[in-house]
């Protein structure tokens, strides 16, 4: 009996192989392939080799309509990387795929009209159709011993963006590659947005809305995109990569070996996203996301702008050195003025003829302007960029276009027109802005810009701060200095979590780069404001500026800075708690949204001048 039990389970086991077999490989006969001749109906699909990718028919979200795509088989929603028929849908399940004798992928409906087809003839030639493990379906030709492609899916994308996928254009032929969002989460038809690889200037990638820029990621320095250095984070798994030849200027990235599977995503919305797969939870975790920001809002601050995340209080605009909101002097050349905008030069520029009396002030730590029309020669020093955009009266700055040699990087982009979507970003490059000889000069004689504080007040705080170097003469590695540990107390981590609800985001009222503010409310009442320091930040570096901070303004006493009540330097958490300014500082409503831009840079200049003085 035991032998005839076992006759059965084999015989079971043989037959759920051939329905099994039957179901996945359907009319094609194969598990990732259509021959000529063969054809894939609804309901049949075909499977990438190691089961990553599958080809058929499938309705996206509550959409009835039929579409021919690729999807990733792990996801147990359907989640397409590819649609063949995005605008024009089947309606029933009676659409069939064929893989005629022509060498061409035709998709007809159930009255066998034509739907779609891959527009490409591979005669008798090609070979298959065959969707690849990387989820690119490709028509073939036997060459020798290897296989070529004659037409592949990867060269028609849909809004995904795969490993070995690319955007941008070839130079030969003027095809380019880009992607376009759907109409919306159920409807695969071509929507609204778009992502381009710039290709004037330095490669970068833009999102548009029609003709209009939305988003961009700032120029590629030869590691990233200028504008989002966190990709640099996950660089190892996916390493991105940039061509620029006299054929093609392309973007891309692959898969390191065992690399989780990811995709890159424009959605309906306009957002460019990066999604990983996280097979222990078996979901999809999304790890990038822009527009980050309302600073990544394309051209917020207009030309000249400098936007700054964490100045929501006064709008997140400023202007760059030089310039200021209102109007331009009356001597400025027409050709000089910034129309429609508000950022306008203190000073007109000096340069006509060869000669000129101008200069460069460096705008630190930002990402670079639209480079769309910036001249670029990557064969030149930065010195040598310099020195091009000195003798160029209508250069009007100039940054380096390749960060990978270290110091202050190679190659040379420089600017004639209005510098436009400046923004400032953590790990951000240095742009260095023309301006008129008086400005640097005013600078110099004066290493703050004009303020609003009185100057009795600068003097006092000056003194205030030669008086705490007078009396701590010494390196800061990280350690609080205990004259100032005594007059600011030092609180635990427990309280500053009670008392802002462990960060809950109800109360934060603000981030940054570098640091992000909650509101917290103390056992009698009082509110406080609690900035946390971001874990990104803490470097070496990092721990001892904000060192130097607690010291700094432990010993300060003015009317126009709140007060330092606490801090917190326990485990790897770094924290201030300041005094809480209801409806933002009385200084706002005083000097306007200058005074806190310049506030900030007058309290930078403190902690340089203190730092000078400990050398």
């Amino acid at each position: 009996s035991g032998s005839m039990r076992a006759t059965s389970l084999l015989r079971l086991l043989l037959i759920c192989f051939y329905l099994l077999s039957v179901h996945t490989f359907g009319a094609a006969g194969v598990g990732d392939k259509l021959e000529k001749g063969q054809n894939l109906t609804d309901g049949d699909t075909l499977v990438s080799a190691g089961g990553s990718f599958t080809l058929g028919f499938f309705s996206p979200g509550v959409s009835t309509k039929r579409y021919l795509g690729v999807w990733f088989s792990v996801s147990n929603a359907t989640i397409a990387c590819w649609v063949a028929n995005r605008d024009q849908p089947l309606v029933d399940k009676s659409g069939m795929l064929v893989f005629n004798d022509l060498g061409s992928l035709v998709l007809l409906d159930g009255s066998r009209r034509k739907v779609w087809s891959s527009d490409f003839s591979g005669g008798a030639s090609a070979a298959a159709a065959q969707l690849l493990v990387s989820g690119n379906l490709v028509v073939l030709i036997h060459n020798g011993s290897s296989d070529v492609s004659l037409w592949q899916s990867f060269d028609h994308p849909s809004d995904t963006l795969l490993p070995d996928m690319k955007l941008g254009k070839n130079r030969w032929t003027g095809a380019e590659w880009q992607l376009t969002s759907w109409r919306s989460a159920d409807d695969p038809a071509p929507g609204d947005y778009r992502r381009t690889l710039e290709t004037k200037g330095l490669p970068e990638l833009v999102v548009w809305r029609g003709n209009v820029k939305t988003y961009r990621t700032g120029p590629w320095n030869g590691l990233y995109f200028n504008g989002v250095p966190e990709v640099s984070a996950y660089a190892g798994k996916y390493p991105l990569r940039a061509t620029t030849s006299p054929w093609e200027v392309t973007y891309g990235y692959t898969a390191a070996p065992g690399a989780p599977l990811t995709r890159v995503v424009v959605n309906h919305t306009g957002k460019a996203e990066r999604w990983e797969w996280d097979a222990s939870s078996w979901t999809w975790t999304r790890i990038f996301q822009g527009p980050r920001d309302p600073c990544d809002e394309y051209g917020r601050c207009g030309p000249f702008g400098l936007c700054d995340p964490e100045a929501a209080s006064s709008g997140f605009c400023g202007c760059v050195e030089g310039f200021s909101f209102g109007s331009p002097p009356a001597e400025t050349p027409p050709a000089q003025e910034v129309k429609g905008t508000t950022c306008q030069r203190h000073a007109a520029l000096d340069c006509a003829g060869g000669t000129t009396t101008d200069g460069f002030a460096v705008v630190r730590g930002v990402k670079l302007p639209d480079t769309q029309n910036a001249s670029v020669d990557m064969g030149v020093t930065l010195e040598e960029c310099r020195a091009r955009c000195f003798a160029n009266c209508s250069c009007l700055a100039y940054a380096a276009a390749d960060i990978r040699g270290g110091g202050d990087g190679s190659g040379c982009v420089m600017w004639a027109d209005a510098i436009v979507d400046l923004r400032l970003v953590d790990m951000g490059q240095n742009l260095y802005l023309r301006l008129s000889k008086s400005e640097l000069d005013d600078h110099k004689r004066f290493p703050v810009i004009p303020v609003a504080i009185p100057l009795a007040s600068i003097v006092i705080i000056l003194l205030v701060v030669f008086a705490i170097w007078w009396r701590r003469k010494r390196t800061i590695i990280g350690a609080i200095p205990q004259s100032h540990a005594m007059a600011v107390p030092l609180v635990s981590l427990a309280i500053i979590k009670d008392v802002t609800g462990n960060f809950s985001e109800s109360n934060m009222i603000g981030q940054g780069g570098f640091s992000i503010v909650y509101k917290g409310q103390l056992p009698e009442g009082r509110t406080i404001a609690v900035k946390r320091l971001k874990q990104s930040v803490l470097t070496t570096k990092g721990k001892k500026d904000f060192a130097r901070e607690v010291e700094v303004m432990a010993g300060l006493r003015h009317g126009s800075l709140v007060r330092l009540l606490a801090y917190c330097n326990e485990g790897k958490e770094r924290i201030l708690i300041y005094e809480y300014m209801q409806n933002k500082s009385l200084n706002f409503h005083i000097f306007g949204t200058r005074y806190l831009l310049e506030q900030k840079c007058f309290l930078k200049l403190l902690r340089e001048l203190n730092f000078l003085m400990q050398c």
